[in-house]
């Protein structure tokens, strides 16, 4: 089996995976200091939300009347893009409400910069 017959016989479309995958590559890339975390996870983290969010956001934009494109495909490359830049950011935010909760000390992430030396 290829990865796309595994993805496929999971319910995921491969290239909305590909989609939420560049959205976290264009994240982890936008930050002004570049952590081995954020380079490793966001692409990952991008992937999974828009593999599994995509399609439920489509539908929920369709149910509340927003203006999309006519042709579906469109819609959800965008909307998948848009999740996997966003996924990251949104753990974040939840982690961190987590940790304050708890009261617990966020590990010391390294940056590529301190690895690098």
């Amino acid at each position: 089996m290829t990865l796309g017959q595994i993805l496929e016989a999971l319910g995921i479309n491969g290239s909305v995976v590909v989609a939420g995958l560049s959205g976290g590559i264009l994240r982890a890339l936008s930050r002004k200091k570049l952590k081995v975390r954020e380079v490793i996870l966001s692409p990952i983290c991008g992937a999974l939300a828009a593999a599994y969010l995509t399609l439920p956001m489509v539908h929920y934009l369709k149910a509340v009347g927003w203006p999309l494109p006519a042709e579906d495909a469109q819609v959800i490359l965008a909307s998948a893009f848009l999740i996997g830049t966003c996924a990251m950011w949104i753990s974040d935010i939840v982690f961190g409400v987590v940790a304050r909760r708890f009261k617990m000390q966020p590990p010391s992430d390294h940056t590529i910069d301190t690895l690098m030396k």
